[in-house]
């Protein structure tokens, strides 16, 4: 393979440590030659390609010092066949959330905000929500907090249901939030849902005084160099992007997603080509507003997120300093206790995932998080490394087990090629 570390400064300089994997569509025209892997774990990855699941990857493996190792197989494009890059640019969806839990224990460590506090102490449009249940409408027992928002246990109505109308702002879809009445009484019950998540984000703005983007990039992107991460990709950043795959109809093989956006999105001209015709979802519908979608509008290259899991991976230090204090630090990333009873597989803690067991072959104690078409982060502190898995599948979670096949092949060819020896 290319020598991507000689190759790639950004990735070089950085000395903090990552794994990174990528999946993208399968062309199954291409010549084997031209879709020959490179790199350690091109072997592992190959089986799902000629299963045609998927199309290929890159992955990256690190240590807390130096990256170790760079596999690239694959396409970004189907029906343009052209090759996946090692800077590709894939929609990260639901790995964003992560980056509001962030934000929001930067807030706590300055004493602007506190995760057991009710959530109309910052957003009064809040104040007197009811409950709608099998009681009728009542006043819930507690109002709604905003650790609620961040485990996904608020009740908060759904961004997809009635009456929600989207793509405005984030204070107007709050705004429809506040509106109606909880679904059950808060923290009684989990339910993964980005409503509660594009709340905490609204919370952020006001008591920031920041948009919910900007704050992002001043406080978290920037101070991580990461340069090639945001919620609306330029032209340079459109050209890369990694299109989404999925079966044909016959479900014998993959193909690009036929997009077939309408008229009135296609003269977006604000919005670069190649976004316009990409099948992004909220992200890209939310673009011509300069709505930053906390629950996952990101967007992001393999060597720019392997940099926040690599500070995650310290703690959330970078250049010598935290980003949240390690109280907040070890808050967001270990088992939330008022979840007891209701914690969901692998569990959570403020906004990230924590894994209770290896079944997704990864250790017990990692956190990280899943996005909606593949995307995987896992930060590792047992064995000292960041793993990610980033690919454009539309429906390959619906395809029996594969997603976590792959996912448990790389995890665990990458723990026993670079993780601590068994004692």
């Amino acid at each position: 393979m290319r020598n991507f570390l000689a190759n790639n400064p950004v990735l070089k300089r950085s000395r903090l440590c990552a794994g990174v994997f990528l999946l993208v569509a399968w062309s199954p025209a291409l010549p084997a030659e031209e879709v020959a892997g490179h790199g350690a774990f091109a072997a592992k990855l190959q089986p799902f390609v000629d299963e045609h699941y998927v199309s290929g990857g890159v992955a990256l493996v690190a240590d807390a010092g130096r990256v170790l190792d760079v596999t690239t197989v694959g396409r970004s494009s189907l029906s343009t066949k052209a090759p996946l890059r090692e800077d590709s640019v894939f929609w990260i969806a639901s790995i964003s959330k992560t980056f509001v839990a962030t934000a929001m224990m930067m807030l706590v460590d300055e004493g602007k905000v506190n995760v057991d506090d009710p959530v109309e102490k910052y957003l009064p449009e809040f104040k007197g929500q009811l409950v709608a249940d099998k009681k009728g409408n009542h006043p819930p027992r507690h109002p709604m907090r905003v650790k609620e928002l961040l485990t996904h246990t608020s009740g908060i109505i759904g961004p997809n249901d009635p009456p929600i109308q989207k793509h405005n702002d984030l204070a107007d879809d709050i705004r429809q939030y506040a509106s109606a009445p909880l679904k059950w009484e808060p923290g009684t019950k989990f339910e993964y849902n980005n409503a509660g998540i594009n709340t905490a984000g609204r919370i952020i703005e006001v008591v920031s005084g920041m948009a919910y983007g900007d704050f992002i990039r001043q406080r978290l992107l920037e101070p991580l160099g990461m340069s090639e991460t945001t919620f609306w990709p330029g032209e340079k950043l459109a050209a890369r992007l990694a299109q989404t795959s999925q079966w044909n109809k016959e479900k014998s093989v993959l193909e690009d997603v036929p997009n077939k956006p309408d008229k009135a999105w296609l003269e977006q001209k604000q919005v670069p080509l190649p976004m316009r015709m990409y099948l992004g979802g909220e992200a890209l519908r939310a673009y011509p507003n300069r709505y930053a979608w906390p629950a996952g509008g990101l967007f992001s290259t393999a060597g720019d997120l392997a940099k926040y899991g690599q500070a995650m991976l310290r703690g959330s230090v970078v250049n010598g300093k935290r980003l949240v204090s390690e109280a907040s630090f070890q808050r967001m990333t270990t088992l939330e206790p008022c979840m007891e009873g209701i914690q969901p597989a692998p569990g959570i803690g403020l906004g990230w995932f924590v894994t209770k067991n290896d079944s997704d072959g990864v250790p017990l104690g990692c956190f990280g998080h899943h996005g909606a078409r593949g995307p995987v982060l896992w930060v590792d502190p047992v064995n000292k490394l960041v793993l990610i898995l980033l690919y454009e599948s539309m429906d390959l979670q619906t395809r029996g087990d594969a997603k976590r096949r792959i996912e448990k092949a790389f995890f665990q060819a990458a723990l026993e090629k670079y993780g601590k020896p068994a004692p």
